[in-house]
């Protein structure tokens, strides 16, 4: 039976020493944080009806995730005062879930983070709530289909700006906007670090991706302007001219040659 040497990697990459590379050791932990993450989400989701409230979701992932062993990732970050972010409609991200109730036709994007054995996994997904407007539905699949086909690009040494390019390309050939300014993120022993992945950019551009290192993918897309705002509770921020928004996302472990979504 023949056996192979491994091909090096056959580029230089001057980012290499910005990367937190992961150990088959931690790739397994964040293999586990992400199904803790994944099955909450889904949890959440299946939860997220007319007349619940936001922090009725809230309350169900940060007991969920404790559940199963994991710590609520955002809880506490940078002093952020829940487990989990709830953006309704318009808000982009970063809602603050409290007394507001979900109503039939609402777009809500839930996102949240685990962390497993000192390791942070992040993700997010986009419900539809009863009887949504047509052009709200378009927007989250294509949104979503965005977040896919970026991950399919994934492998280590391509650049940031390869999935920066398809994400906007997907997302502007349905008739939408990606939100300016709003990247996805490095993350591992910390919740964001090196690189930021935006959601527009040109290929051939930004930082190689080496094996073994995390990023989190996270299209956020608008039926109307790309333009954001900073709301008055610090937190929330949401589409400047109000109109309904998308949001979806991965954490995704590069491999040489692909990539594994992690959540």
């Amino acid at each position: 039976m023949l056996t192979m040497t491994p091909v090096a990697i056959l580029y230089y990459n001057p980012f290499m020493s910005r990367f937190q590379i992961f150990s088959a050791a931690q790739i397994q932990s964040l293999r586990k944080g992400g199904a803790i993450l994944r099955d909450c989400l889904k949890e959440v989701a299946r939860q997220t009806v007319a007349g619940v409230t936001t922090g009725e979701l809230d309350r169900i992932a940060e007991e969920f995730i404790r559940a199963r062993g994991g710590v609520p990732a955002f809880l506490g970050y940078h002093d952020y005062p829940a487990s989990l972010c709830v953006s309704v409609n318009a808000e982009c991200v970063h809602g603050i879930p409290g007394e507001r109730k979900i109503a039939d036709g609402d777009i809500v994007s839930l996102d949240c983070g685990v962390i497993f054995d000192d390791l942070y996994t992040d993700a997010c997904v986009s419900v539809l709530v009863g009887n949504v407007d047509p052009q709200v539905r378009k927007l989250a699949e294509a949104t979503e289909q965005s977040l896919n086909a970026a991950c399919k690009l994934v492998r280590a040494g391509i650049r940031v700006g390869d999935i920066s390019a398809c994400i906007q390309k997907t997302v502007e050939a349905a008739g939408f906007h990606c939100m300016h300014g709003l990247t996805g993120h490095g993350l591992g022993t910390t919740l964001h670090q090196f690189p930021d992945v935006p959601n527009q950019g040109e290929e051939g551009t930004g930082p190689i991706l080496p094996p073994n290192t995390l990023i989190a993918i996270e299209p956020i897309t608008s039926i109307g302007t790309e333009q954001i705002r900073q709301e008055d509770d610090g937190w929330t921020i949401s589409s400047a001219d109000n109109s309904p928004t998308a949001h979806f996302e991965h954490t995704v472990l590069v491999l040489q040659d692909g990539a594994e979504i992690i959540v």
